[in-house]
């Protein structure tokens, strides 16, 4: 693991919770969330590698997943609830399978799984290879923006997500090209922290699917549809998003 940690910040007191950002954003994400979850919570989050405050870079094969464990080990959170968007989501699950001690409950809004693509998500990631090929890098953030938000979300969310998402790609364009990224398995029969499952009907199919694959396989999981949600549900109705943390993560 790099001996370079990745920027990461927290408030409150109370029990542990870990937000872990969308791989379209960074932890300015939860920035509408930060002051409540922290007024009932120590709530901690970070910004991965090639993501906000946190350069692309390392001095050795690198993990979302490992630098998150780190941080928590030398935070000595013990086990904390994680709370993952989308990507984050999907580190979410891959902490859990290498740490199992340090989660004692997902929250997992639209999460990725590692799941084959279906078509449309293929079709996004070809569209969003050839613009970045093409040097197009506004419309690869248009691209994302208009895939990851949906109906519900205002002029302000699709601004803000444009910069977090700009911020990313110059970060990752900029990163040395034999950085040695890795992506831990998921193996979702050692997971059997209490997990709520998060779906939006207005998202790809693909993460609805998602969805209802862990609900259907992890030990104790319940589903949640929001039917106003696109990918992105805290950034679309944040208080509404602020509202459902505080109370999943009271109880």
């Amino acid at each position: 693991m790099s001996a370079m940690s990745p920027w990461w910040e927290e408030a409150g007191d109370g029990p542990p919770v870990l937000l872990l950002h969308s791989t379209a954003a960074d932890s300015g994400m939860w920035d509408p969330q930060w002051p409540e979850l922290a007024g009932a919570f120590r709530v901690i989050r970070m910004d991965f590698r090639g993501y906000g405050r946190t350069p692309c870079a390392a001095d050795g094969p690198f993990s979302h997943a490992g630098d998150a464990a780190e941080l928590l080990d030398r935070l000595g959170t013990g086990p904390v609830a994680v709370v993952g968007a989308s990507g984050g989501g999907e580190v979410a699950l891959q902490l859990a399978t290498l740490r199992p001690d340090l989660v004692s409950r997902l929250v997992l809004l639209n999460a990725g799984a590692g799941l084959p693509p279906t078509p449309e998500l293929a079709e996004f990631g070809d569209q969003e290879d050839r613009l970045l090929e093409a040097g197009d890098l506004d419309g690869a953030v248009e691209l994302n923006v208009r895939t990851w938000l949906g109906p519900e979300a205002a002029p302000e969310a699709h601004a803000r997500l444009a910069l977090m998402q700009r911020n990313a790609f110059e970060l990752q364009l900029a990163a040395a090209e034999d950085l040695e990224f890795v992506k831990p398995a998921i193996d979702l029969t050692v997971i059997t922290a209490p997990t709520l499952v998060v779906i939006g009907a207005q998202d790809l199919p693909y993460f609805r699917e998602t969805g209802r694959h862990l609900a259907r396989e992890l030990a104790s999981a319940e589903l949640l549809e929001l039917p106003w949600a696109g990918h992105l549900p805290g950034m679309e109705r944040p208080e509404e998003i602020t509202r459902l943390l505080l109370d999943r993560l009271s109880n």
